[in-house]
């Protein structure tokens, strides 16, 4: 008895000496702030965001863009051919570029390749531009013809590379609904020519429709959207003075419905990186003088600094 006295005396002194109250009732958790709807709304479209970005056929799987000369292009990983693929079967097969520009592929046999998740010993392989793509593939590594002005080129994708596998995530400005702006849609009496240059050094002209304006700490901007059709959804490529600091220097991308009413939303928490943020082996357009803003756009996504990201 005298034993169990003492036990408890000194359980008893060690709660008193920590200065915790053992007959007191824990405090309550308090309560998450609440979520409003418009935030919700932006996290899940970064959800879906990096869903698609992360996507076995998504831009972090590049790692390849080879431009093919007229006539036969021996393509593998062997470096006797004369496109030397990063990851692939050692001699995969022969692409060549015939009249009109179109692409005949003879695939080696005993590689495992397949066209169109068919086994063929050779294809003409669309390029997209009309019908989708024809699709190369062997083990995680994938390809395919594009066109790059009038220029025929192999894109390569690999499921399984390293800037994919070892993806961390993006980083964004804070939401702010500031920056969810209503700007006046100004149409053109008829289309304005722009040209657009893009990475690689080419111009291409656009025809714009309109500008959208807006305004912001008492200063007014404009800014002109490439549309595929008149009631399209509105491409803008800007830059801002946040770009080549917190954010990719040569662009963000920023989509917008079509105006309705004369206005038109700009919702720059919705910006985000151009592909070539993440790859050397992107092409993108960059911003026309008229869309680099004298303005810091402290909103969307900030520049990407994990695997694969382009060295500015």
């Amino acid at each position: 008895m005298k034993t169990m006295t003492i036990l408890r005396w000194t359980a008893g002194s060690i709660l008193l000496a920590a200065g915790l109250q053992a007959a007191e009732p824990a405090p309550a958790p308090v309560p998450a702030p609440a979520v409003d709807a418009y935030t919700q709304e932006i996290e899940a479209w970064r959800a879906q965001r990096v869903e698609r970005l992360t996507r076995s056929d998504g831009w972090l799987t590049l790692i390849g863009l080879h431009f093919l000369k007229s006539g036969e292009n021996s393509v593998g990983t062997a470096p006797d051919n004369t496109v030397v693929l990063a990851k692939g079967p050692a001699h995969l097969g022969t692409f060549t570029v015939g009249e009109y520009a179109r692409v005949k592929a003879v695939i080696n046999p005993g590689n495992g390749a397949l066209v169109d998740d068919q086994e063929v010993f050779s294809a003409e392989l669309s390029d997209g531009s009309r019908t989708k793509p024809t699709l190369v593939t062997a083990g995680t590594v994938s390809l395919f013809v594009i066109n790059r002005d009038g220029k025929k080129a192999l894109r390569v994708r690999d499921s399984a590379a390293e800037a994919r596998a070892q993806f961390k995530g993006l980083d964004y400005f804070p939401i702010d609904p500031a920056w969810r702006i209503e700007a006046q849609w100004v149409p053109f009496e008829k289309p304005k020519e722009v040209p657009i240059r893009n990475v690689l050094g080419s111009v291409s002209p656009a025809m714009i429709l309109g500008k959208a304006v807006f305004t912001r700490d008492g200063r007014t901007y404009e800014l002109l959207p490439i549309q595929d059709a008149p009631d399209g959804t509105l491409f803008f490529v800007i830059s801002d003075l946040t770009s080549g600091d917190q954010t990719y220097a040569a662009s963000r991308f920023l989509y917008a419905a079509p105006p309705v009413d004369g206005r038109v939303v700009l919702d720059f928490n919705r910006a985000q990186n151009p592909p070539c943020a993440f790859t050397t082996f992107a092409t993108c357009p960059l911003p026309p003088k008229e869309n680099q803003l004298a303005l810091a756009i402290t909103a969307g996504e900030k520049k990407y600094r994990g695997p694969g990201a382009h060295a500015e």
